[in-house]
């Protein structure tokens, strides 16, 4: 047991400060900052190359930062990198098991490398657990997306981990076979484990705890669903009618407008000047539109944060260029 997890930083199970990471010249977390607590479920979100799995991989010890510090579930992550993975599960996003092997052998053979002495013992009770007793002797090659996510849990959960590190666990599975993993998520989360999971989903993310979004090594928000929507102060209006793509083009650059976004059969109009926006749409949406104002989503936060997002590597060719 890490007795000094349960000392003083016993509330948080991830607590980093100003870590940094540059491969080359491309500066891919920039000065993260995150606090994530025990029994939580904390959500990493951001668009593919924000920096997502390197900053989960500098918080576990996987990997060095060029600058910064910090602990994990008490343990420092540039000195106490082998205590740190003892203690914490990982789950990469590209399935890593044997498809020639079973369930049950793909545990074994997990239970073999972390040398546990009740292997038999741990892998009938992660079978059990996570719903896979009645499966255990399928080839994991034979398994669906959705039973595949469940062997690699299982994996993760052998060694009752205290933290869990989930790089897009969901990806490429069916909606049933996500609302279940989620469910398996927050009873890890009830008995005290923590976790750490990154996805795209929107659904998902309003099943975290708290959220944190990322964009090209930046991390541009953090705290609970409500509270990222709150920061952005953001007004945004529903509107619903004919023709809405040029609507979606008259409305660019018109005062109080930022962001037009289609959602189903309706565009969602959206900026922080609330009085400016209702202005314009009430001159502009014309007859025959239905326009109401409506609760900003966070899928609207996210966007407009992305819009707003500088891409590192596009202003350094820029730079380069000029």
């Amino acid at each position: 047991m890490n007795t000094r997890a349960n000392g003083g930083a016993a509330a948080l199970a991830i607590d980093v400060r100003g870590l940094n990471k540059h491969f080359g010249d491309k500066h891919v977390v920039n000065d993260l900052s995150m606090q994530v607590a025990r029994g939580e479920i904390f959500g990493f979100l951001g668009p593919n190359g924000s920096g997502k799995t390197t900053s989960i991989r500098m918080m576990c010890g996987l990997l060095t930062p060029d600058s910064g510090e910090g602990t994990c579930l008490g343990y420092d992550i540039r000195s106490e990198s082998d205590e740190i993975k003892r203690r914490v599960g990982y789950m990469t996003q590209k399935f890593s098991y044997w498809d020639d092997l079973s369930i049950r052998e793909n545990l074994d053979f997990v239970a073999r490398v972390y040398g546990m002495p009740n292997r038999r013992e741990a892998v009938d009770r992660a079978l059990e657990d996570l719903g896979l007793a009645t499966r255990s002797a399928q080839l994991a090659g034979a398994l669906s997306g959705g039973w595949k996510q469940r062997l690699a849990l299982a994996a993760c959960l052998l060694h009752e981990p205290e933290l869990l590190l989930l790089d897009e666990p969901t990806a490429g599975v069916d909606p049933k076979a996500r609302r279940d993993f989620w469910e398996q998520l927050h009873q890890l989360a009830a008995r005290g484990i923590s976790v750490l999971v990154s996805t795209h989903y929107m659904d998902e993310a309003e099943r975290c705890h708290k959220l944190a979004y990322i964009a090209y090594g930046k991390l541009l928000a953090q705290g609970t669903a409500d509270e990222v929507v709150a920061s952005q102060k953001l007004s945004t209006w529903s509107v619903e009618g004919d023709d809405l793509a040029a609507l979606s083009e008259q409305l660019q650059g018109a005062p109080g407008v930022e962001q037009t976004v289609a959602f189903g059969t309706a565009l969602h109009v959206t900026g922080r000047d609330a009085q400016a926006l209702a202005d314009t749409l009430a001159r502009l949406a014309g007859p025959g539109r239905r326009v109401e104002q409506t609760q900003t989503s966070l899928e609207d936060v996210f966007i407009h944060m992305m819009s707003g997002a500088e891409d590192n590597m596009a202003a350094r060719k820029a730079r380069e260029a000029s």
